[in-house]
């Protein structure tokens, strides 16, 4: 529920884009800063969580992480100025959602099923693809039928109304058995593992991918209403791509059990190399609808490998620490990319250019990926 909350919620500044720099008159590059912003803070939070969770209670890094996002999202329904936008979302509400992340829920769920961690986490994290579903095509009924400001306080409502049932269903110690045979101490060290080729790979691929994942995240909906649709289905068409998520991030987090992580991490680059060139050949309703469902597919699948990877790679010593390093780099790229984009729009008029740069990156990406290999954890 924690990732349902706050899979929707972080999509919703992609939702309401057009909506506020119509209204107020701004560029959308203006509101662009703001998710850069977002992605950088947040980023950093994800590493701070993963730390704290590796020593701390899970629980009290998310609880905080959704008293602080809450309050901030449902404030973002008063802006009347960027700045505001930046402070409230790209500051505040980045810092709780960081918090209330994959991060320290990766943590928790590797050390209860160290076992099955691909399947386990994918099952897990597949909150945000339904949250991605569910929650964005609420807010979208709701921005048709009310208007912006309103998706944001409820959204806020929904952060605070989660606080007591987390509380209630997670423990704030694991339990004596957690953790099988992933005991914490195996493993190297933060320093240990920068030294190593497997590392500056995983940082490569990363990169690569949050930068693809928020630039279409921020601006699809945006896009798709340039193309001729209208925001009723502009937004459910991002709110669909959160179902595609669901059966890719499963589909992922099961073949990584049996064939490891690199495989289906490949072949999600490759269905962004697909997706892109389809969109430098035609932009049709109908093409931007493929495009959308297709890369909907490779949204999620590098989020629950992540643990995979860095425990495969380097021991579950520092497992929240690696994997909130991984995840940081992985944000603060796409937040490079969800400004770049605005950028390229602003100054061209168009998303061409993007499209052809994230077709090339993505081809690099599968490169990259296949020069990851599968091997013990080194104790």
């Amino acid at each position: 529920m924690v990732l349902f909350i706050a899979g929707g919620a972080r999509f919703a500044i992609g939702l309401t884009l057009k909506p506020i720099v119509d209204q107020f008159g701004w560029g959308r590059s203006e509101l662009g800063i703001a998710v850069g912003l977002f992605q950088v803070v947040s980023a950093v939070a994800m590493f701070a969580a993963g730390h704290l969770a590796d020593r701390f209670s899970p629980r009290t890094v998310l609880a905080g992480g959704l008293f602080v996002s809450g309050i901030a999202i449902g404030l973002m329904s008063a802006i009347t100025a960027p700045w505001q936008a930046m402070v409230l979302y790209g500051l505040v509400f980045a810092l709780g959602n960081g918090a209330a992340s994959v991060v320290p829920i990766g943590v928790l769920v590797t050390r209860m099923v160290p076992d099955r961690a691909g399947l386990a986490n994918a099952l897990i994290m597949s909150g945000m693809s339904v949250g991605q579903l569910v929650v964005i095509a609420t807010m979208t009924a709701v921005l048709t039928s009310l208007s912006w400001p309103s998706v944001y306080l409820l959204l806020g409502a929904a952060h605070l109304v989660l606080l007591p049932f987390l509380f209630a269903a997670i423990p704030g110690k694991l339990p004596a058995h957690a953790g099988g045979s992933a005991r914490p101490t195996e493993g190297l060290a933060l320093r240990e593992a920068a030294r190593s080729r497997q590392f500056w790979l995983l940082m490569a691929v990363y990169a690569i991918c949050g930068f693809d994942d928020f630039f279409v995240a921020t601006h699809v909906v945006a896009f798709a209403q340039d193309r001729g649709l209208d925001i009723f289905l502009a937004g459910n068409l991002l709110a669909l791509m959160g179902l595609t998520a669901l059966l890719g991030v499963v589909a992922a987090g099961a073949f990584s059990d049996r064939s490891g992580p690199v495989w289906p991490t490949a072949l999600s680059f490759v269905g962004r190399v697909a997706a892109f060139a389809l969109l430098l050949v035609d932009q049709s309703t109908v093409s931007v609808a493929i495009f959308a469902l297709v890369f909907g597919v490779t949204f999620l699948v590098t989020a629950p490998l992540t643990v995979v990877f860095v425990v495969e790679s380097f021991g579950t010593r520092n497992l929240g620490g690696l994997t909130g390093l991984i995840t940081m780099v992985h944000h603060i790229c796409g937040g490079v990319g969800a400004y770049a984009g605005a950028v390229v729009f602003d100054a061209t008029g168009t998303y061409n250019g993007a499209f052809v740069f994230m077709f090339v990156i993505s081809a690099v990406a599968v490169v990259l990926t296949l020069m990851l290999q599968r091997r013990p954890a080194v104790a």
